[in-house]
């Protein structure tokens, strides 16, 4: 799996960021893994045909040293559908930017 990393997290800098994101984004039944939403401007043809799988997300997950973010664009309503797949450049600095301003929004300096 692709996933973009920041790692070398402190355990203040965790706690701002699992409060921020416990405060911002749907947590997921699995342990620290929150859903972020992809700015729906950035869906990529297919992505925008499936209105049906709305919203698409991507994965993020809090540990005590790092967050992970998979670079897969996925739906939470299907497993399986031609709409998931890994994020275009433009999805992908899209993360990059948002997770800066998570950052950010939690006072954390990155």
């Amino acid at each position: 799996m692709k996933q973009y990393v920041i790692d070398e997290l402190r355990p203040e800098d965790y706690d701002k960021i699992k409060a921020w994101m416990d405060d911002n984004l749907e947590r997921s039944a699995l342990g620290d893994l929150y859903w972020l939403p992809l700015d729906g401007g950035l869906l990529n043809d297919v992505q925008r045909e499936h209105t049906d799988c709305a919203p698409h997300v991507f994965a993020l997950e809090l540990g005590p040293t790092s967050l992970s973010c998979e670079l897969l664009v996925r739906t939470r309503k299907k497993v399986t559908c031609p709409c998931i797949g890994y994020a275009t450049d433009q999805q992908f600095l899209w993360l990059v930017r948002r997770l800066d301003d998570v950052f950010q929004s939690a006072g954390v300096l990155c």
